[in-house]
């Protein structure tokens, strides 16, 4: 029997494979319960991201890093959902602010309802988030507490921009780290800690799974601009459409901000102009600069990774990083 995929990812261990199987599942089923409302709207608004899917990637590398200590722990699986439910309510809170009319293929809950609902629902995620961390203890809600510091630093700072004379690139690789690598970053410690699994390996998981947060998410602004929406089930060039100045359009601009393609990508490109936007940036050295950027943090990650105990889990992590490279393009 084949091991199955998770996030995409086959896992050739197949005793590993049915005990992410099993994490995935149990995790899926208390994250539902955690937002059960004695108020029916409150439900319904809660579960609505939940159900629009997601891959679920914080879980796994959660569950994969618990395989460095006891995977069966009990506080694994709630130190998952209490990672996702920040994650989830997270994106109620980036809809809002982007007016984001679609997530996961659905109707955001910002469009379904208004604002104040998204944001609403939002918090309550993160009180539900709160609730499960209690029973976690002090150690793991100030990592939780910290963790959400730099999410939320991050955010300010995307919102606000780079400061006069700071580099964009720096800016915007900085941005990353606190708002994507902190909680990617977390489900690393997470899995360690409540697994009890030995001080240097935690150290070695957060900072690999904040590496390989950062790639993911790089991979997905190379994937915006060289993708087809087969590939990707995303229609290419959606962030240029939406002025969102991604490591590729930094680089561009850095390099040549006078020519066509500076021009197209001064502000948010025009429906008209998104084809020959696209065609120019794909042909650029800055969608080479961009994938080296993004090599340099996998190759942070396998730095760490190669360092862990040797187990079927850490096969899977370095293949992941293999996954995050390959799905770039």
């Amino acid at each position: 029997m084949s091991a199955p995929p998770v996030v995409d990812l086959p896992i050739e261990d197949e005793r590993l494979a049915q005990d992410l199987a099993t994490g995935m599942a149990a995790v899926e089923k208390l994250l539902r319960s955690s937002v059960e409302s004695e108020d029916a709207f409150v439900t319904e608004a809660s579960k609505h991201l939940i159900e629009a899917g997601g891959k679920r990637f914080r879980t796994l590398l959660l569950l994969l890093a618990a395989q460095f200590g006891d995977p069966s722990a009990p506080g694994v699986v709630p130190g998952a959902v209490v990672i996702e439910l920040t994650h989830l309510g997270s994106l109620y809170h980036d809809d809002v602010m982007d007016e984001a009319p679609v997530r996961r293929g659905s109707p955001s809950a910002n469009a379904r309802w208004d604002n104040t609902v998204a944001i609403l629902t939002g918090d309550f995620l993160f009180a539900q988030a709160s609730d499960l961390l209690a029973d976690l203890g002090p150690e793991l809600i100030r990592i939780q507490a910290q963790t959400f510091s730099r999410l939320v630093q991050g955010q300010i700072r995307e919102t606000v921009g780079p400061r006069d004379g700071e580099d964009p690139i720096a800016h915007h690789l900085g941005v990353l780290t606190d708002k994507t690598g902190s909680l990617i970053a977390a489900s690393g410690r997470f899995g360690a800690l409540l697994s009890g699994a030995p001080a240097d390996v935690e150290e070695r998981l957060s900072r690999a799974c904040e590496a390989i947060g950062v790639a993911w998410q790089l991979g997905d602004d190379l994937l915006d601009v060289a993708s087809t929406g087969v590939q990707s089930g995303k229609t290419p060039g959606t962030d240029l459409r939406e002025g969102v100045k991604t490591l590729p359009v930094l680089y561009a601009l850095a390099s040549d901000e006078s020519s066509r393609l500076g021009e197209l990508l001064s502000g948010p490109v025009a429906e008209e102009d998104v084809d020959e936007a696209l065609t120019l940036l794909r042909a650029h050295p800055a969608m080479g600069q961009a994938r080296a950027e993004l090599e340099s943090w996998v190759d942070r990650a396998r730095t760490d990774i190669s360092g862990l105990p040797d187990i079927p889990a850490r096969s899977a992590f370095l293949a992941l990083c293999d996954y995050v490279v390959e799905r770039s393009g």
